[in-house]
């Protein structure tokens, strides 16, 4: 992420300022969602109305958001006591749309696991409204490590490999 910045702090582009500052707010919501801080990173994320997750557990895509106190408090018995960094990968501006590439760096304990590394691939984007920026995407894999062909080859045919034993 050092080399961004740095670049971002000669302002060297027109969008280098709302890039930062997006970066800056995707970390702080990796690090409040990975705390199990549910009412403060809902306040924090900003989801557009058109929201959609591709989660990295795999599935359909999820549209939209279910914002309710229930909801809320199911996710953040799911994830605890957790951190989070990001190392920016690439970033693409428009007036109203910026995509960010990075890898979240995050650590935590998921769905009753001991605390591990959980970090991801993420990619998300961002949607002006105003004089705001709607997060309207995010895509994000634990693939942060290569893997092999066969295990790719297992996860793309949808195979569980702790079923099968590897």
């Amino acid at each position: 992420m050092a080399p961004f910045l740095l670049k971002a702090a000669k302002a060297e582009a027109p969008h280098d300022a709302v890039v930062a500052s997006l970066v800056d707010r995707s970390e702080r919501q990796a690090q409040l969602f990975n705390a199990g801080r549910m009412e403060e990173w809902v306040e924090h994320v900003r989801l557009g109305d058109d929201f959609t997750l591709m989660q990295p557990f795999g599935g359909p895509a999820i549209h939209g958001f279910d914002a309710s106190p229930q909801h809320l408090a199911e996710l953040a018995a799911r994830f605890q006591n957790g951190d989070a960094s990001l190392e920016l990968v690439q970033a693409v501006a428009t007036d109203d749309l910026v995509l960010l590439a990075y890898i979240e760096r995050q650590d935590g304990e998921v769905f009753g696991l001991p605390k591990q590394d959980w970090s991801l691939r993420v990619t998300q984007v961002f949607r002006r409204q105003g004089a705001d920026w709607h997060l309207v995407h995010r895509l994000a894999d634990p693939l942060v490590r290569s893997i092999s062909l066969a295990t790719t080859a297992a996860l793309a045919a949808g195979r569980d490999l702790a079923v099968e034993g590897w």
